[in-house]
This record gives C-alpha cells, structure tokens and sequence, in this order.
C-alpha cells in the first residue's frame, strides 16, 4: 500500500517536474521575439548615433595658415552631410560680398564620402577683393550648409573690412511684381510710374535695419541707370519682409524697359516692363499740324484785305450822283435826241401802188 501510494505520488511529482520547464519557454519565447524586434528597431537609431559619434562636429581645417599666389593648400572637412558637392573658394573681404570677392576661376569642388568627411587640394590664388581672406566651403546642391577659415594670401593687399550699414545679408524669395497702372496724364506725356514689390529674406546673422537699395532702369542695350532708395523698415536675422519702392521713367518714355533692384554689390531682381505710347501726344502734334496752317492762311487773308488798294475817286462821286430810284444815262445820247429809224413821217407804199 505504501508503495503504491508512493507510486501514485511519485507520478503527480514527477508530472509536476516535467510541465514547469515547458511553462517558462512559453513565456520566454515571447519575451526574446519581443527583445529581438526592440534591437532591430533600435539598431539604426544606434548606428546612426554611432556615426555622428565618430563624425564629431562639422570642421574645417588648412594645412597652412598663409601662401602666396601659385602655392597650394589642403583643405581637409568632417561632419558634413554624407555624399554632398561641395565647393572650395579663397574670397577677399570675409565674403562680405558673397562670390563676388572670391577667385571663382580658381576654385575647387569636392564629394565627401560616406561619414561627410573630404580631402581636397586648393590653388592659392589672389582674390579680387583685399584680405582679410577666407576658405569658403559650401554645398551646391540640397539643403544649404556653409563654413569658412581664416587664411592669408601672402603679398596680397590688405585692407579694413567696408563697413555694413544695415547689417544682414538679403536675397529674394519671390518673383518680383511691377503694380500700379497709367493715367490720363501719362496717355500725354507723364512720366509713367509704377512700384516695385520685392519678398526678401534675412540670411545672416544680424538684423538689417533700414536697407538701402539701388533702382535701376534700362532702356534696350544701355545700361540701367541707378537711383538709391531707403526702404524704412527692419529685416530681423532668418526672417522675411515684403519691400515695395517706387519706380519712375521719364516724360514720354515708352518702350521696352528693365527694372533692376540691387542691394550692395549684388543684383537681386530684373523686371521687364513693357510701357505703351503715349499716344496723346501724337493727337497733339496731329492737330497742331493742322490748325497751325488754318491759323497761318486765316491771317494771310486778313493781311491782304488790309493791304489791298481802294476804289478809285471818280467811281465814288458817280455811285454819289445816281438818283435813287433812276436808271443809270448813257454818256452819248438822251431819250429826246435818240435817232429815228425812218426820217421821213410819210408811210411808205407797197409796191405796185401808185
């Protein structure tokens, strides 16, 4: 009996001991499939946390500080966006005049590699602006990233950097519209007037207060002639603004014409304008033409009435003389002594009689 009950108990406990360890790897499958989905998950977050780890920040480094014209530099970066066109430039001025200041014949283009790092040979070339110089480093295509480094171009002039009156650096963000219309008055003559309205951005880092632009309008193949104009008003540093100035022609002008809006050394905009004839004017010089001459002959008559001679006296005293009522005598007979046809009162016979 007590064997028996052993047996019968060793059965559930032995039953108990071979159920447990299925239970856990029940639970457990679940919880790795759930872990392993959670690192695969994770796992390019970590990889590109790794990356930039290894990248480190954007830099920008020079093999040499200073070199004359006909040496060469290396320009090594790191941190930059991965497979990005890059171009190398020496600018004059710290680039305050954008790639206007810069040897643009000289320059350079570079790809990072996969990490956003380059390596690139550089021709030290003079500027044509005076130093204070820099390496400019700027991506060409995709989203805009841009860094400099200070370096001297030995035997190059030197001089103060310009001052900037209104701080910031602006550039156009839209196309630009020519509003307003011709009057009555322009259909005449009027100089034609119109307003230019320009959305710009604030690209630097300091806000542009007060800008100062230059207008210029160009007739044809000569060169636009420029007019400044101070738009009141402040562009803080990553924001936009709507500039609107005033645009004038000359009296009369018409045509084909091109607006041009500059700020600093750099052409923002160009607007064609097309202006009608003032045809007014035309009509003037039509009817001028015309009631000058009618003007002329009217008094040309009048001149010849004045000048032209009198009737004569005798034709004055006979005019005098005639009766009122009476006819007019002839000068060599009068009515008694008017000459018969017949002198003698006697009827003359027919023929035949005696």
């Amino acid at each position: 009996m007590n064997g028996g009950a052993e047996r019968q108990t060793g059965t559930p406990a032995g039953a108990g001991r071979t159920t447990a360890p299925s239970g856990r790897r029940a639970t457990a499958v679940p919880a790795l499939c759930a872990a392993l989905a959670l690192a695969l998950a994770l796992l390019p977050a970590v990889a590109g946390a790794a990356d930039r780890a290894d990248d480190g920040p954007r830099t920008l480094q020079l093999s040499r500080k200073e070199a004359g014209k006909g040496g060469s530099i290396t320009v090594t970066g790191r941190g930059w966006r991965p497979k990005a066109l890059l171009t190398l430039l020496i600018c004059g001025q710290n680039m305050i005049g954008g790639t206007n200041s810069c040897a643009n014949g000289d320059g350079r283009a570079v790809t990072t590699d996969a990490h956003g790092a380059f390596r690139r040979s550089l021709p030290v070339a003079e500027p044509p602006k005076p130093c204070p110089c820099v390496v400019h480093v700027a991506t060409v295509t995709g989203e805009p990233d841009a860094a400099d480094a200070a370096f001297k171009v030995a035997g190059h002039p030197v001089a103060p950097l310009p001052d900037e009156r209104t701080g910031g650096r602006l550039t156009v963000l839209a196309p630009p519209r020519l509003t307003g219309s011709s009057g009555l008055l322009t259909w005449f003559g009027a100089p034609p007037q119109r307003e230019l309205t320009v959305t710009v951005g604030n690209v630097g880092s300091v806000p542009a207060k007060d800008p100062v632009f230059a207008v210029g309008t160009a007739h044809g193949v000569l060169a636009p002639e420029w007019e400044e104009q101070q738009w009141r008003g402040t562009v803080p540093a990553g924001k936009k603004a709507e500039v609107r100035l005033p645009v004038e022609l000359a009296a009369g002008a018409h045509g084909d014409y091109l607006v041009s809006l500059k700020y600093g050394d750099k052409v923002l905009v160009e607007q064609p304008w097309g202006v009608g004839r003032p045809w007014g004017v035309t009509l003037f010089w039509v009817l001028l033409c015309l009631v000058i001459p009618t003007a002329v002959f009217r008094i040309g008559m009048a001149i010849v009435d004045r000048v032209r001679p009198r009737r004569t006296a005798r034709t004055a005293t006979a005019q005098r003389t005639t009766p009122a009522g009476g006819s007019a005598a002839l000068p060599w007979f009068t009515p008694d002594t008017a000459p018969s046809t017949t002198t003698s009162t006697e009827r003359p016979t027919s023929k035949g009689s005696a």
